[in-house]
């Protein structure tokens, strides 16, 4: 069950660059995530009977903050700048460092070890997103590549910090409660950012509130709680892996709803970004085998 619900969640978390892409040309994007911020929310405060276990500990306000801070607060932030100047294919290949930022993070946080294997594809992948960042044409759906791809690298590093949060409270609190944390504290932290930025959209088309009601229901309360019910049952690194199907997801859907194509090079990058993250998870399985 857990691995369904993983594989769902990625679904839904590749289709919001596609839906966000359509849905900016007309509700500005602030406006956007504090929509789908307030949608989530309300529809867990309605359901808070359903909510589950929460036993606090002293000091889990500090996780708490940092993983609200992380995902949604910043991480909204740079991912809606991104898709800004990016097009919808080239930032969910982006997300195909997910998975070693985590799998770093973990090393440099708590400690864990990591073979060199696991480094070489980290390298690898990283050096695949400048590549796919360098090689991107300047479109109408991608005015700025190399901007749009480094504010969705920086994206991703809020999602790292975020499953580390989230994996050391999971065991303390349920997947919803979790969802619910992080959907409330959104939508306060967008509120005034949406007021400051622009005025209140007084004339949205039914395919963008449908659009908005998706993003809040579908991918903010689905995918994430989906995400939090998986990660309270594997061990992070397992999780981590199926991050690795975004991007393939995301390049499919952009390929086949928005008609948008990479050039051969971008291709070759796309193809360097996933051999990297092959090369690591071998290197991770490896020493997961070794270690039992």
């Amino acid at each position: 069950m857990p691995f369904v619900a993983l594989v769902l969640a990625m679904a839904l978390w590749a289709s919001t660059f596609v839906v966000l892409k359509v849905v900016f040309v007309e509700v500005s994007p602030l406006w956007v995530i504090c929509a789908r911020m307030w949608i989530a929310a309300i529809a867990l405060l309605a359901m808070k009977r359903f909510w589950g276990k929460a036993h606090y500990q002293k000091g889990d306000w500090r996780l708490f903050a940092a993983m609200s801070l992380a995902e949604p607060c910043l991480y909204f932030v740079f991912e809606a700048k991104a898709l800004l100047y990016t097009s919808a294919g080239q930032a969910g290949m982006v997300t195909a460092v997910l998975p070693l930022l985590t799998v770093g993070g973990a090393v440099l946080v708590l400690k864990e070890k990591a073979s060199p294997r696991l480094w070489l594809g980290l390298a690898m992948a990283l050096v695949g997103v400048l590549w796919l960042s360098a090689a991107g044409t300047v479109s109408a759906d991608a005015p700025n590549p190399l901007l749009g791809n480094s504010l969705e690298f920086a994206a991703m590093v809020c999602a790292a910090i975020y499953s580390l949060s989230l994996k050391k409270l999971s065991d303390r609190y349920s997947p919803l409660w979790l969802t619910a944390i992080q959907a409330i504290s959104g939508s306060l932290f967008f509120l005034p950012m949406a007021l400051l930025s622009a005025p209140l959209p007084s004339d949205v088309s039914f395919h963008s509130m449908a659009a908005m009601l998706y993003l809040g229901l579908g991918v903010t309360l689905g995918a994430y709680g989906l995400y939090n019910f998986a990660m309270a049952r594997l061990p992070a690194a397992r999780v981590a892996v199926f991050v690795n199907l975004i991007p393939l997801f995301s390049l499919v859907m952009a390929m086949v709803l928005l008609n948008e194509r990479l050039s051969p090079s971008q291709l070759l990058a796309s193809s360097l970004v996933l051999l990297g993250v092959m090369v690591s998870q071998q290197g991770a399985a490896r020493d997961e085998k070794n270690a039992a």
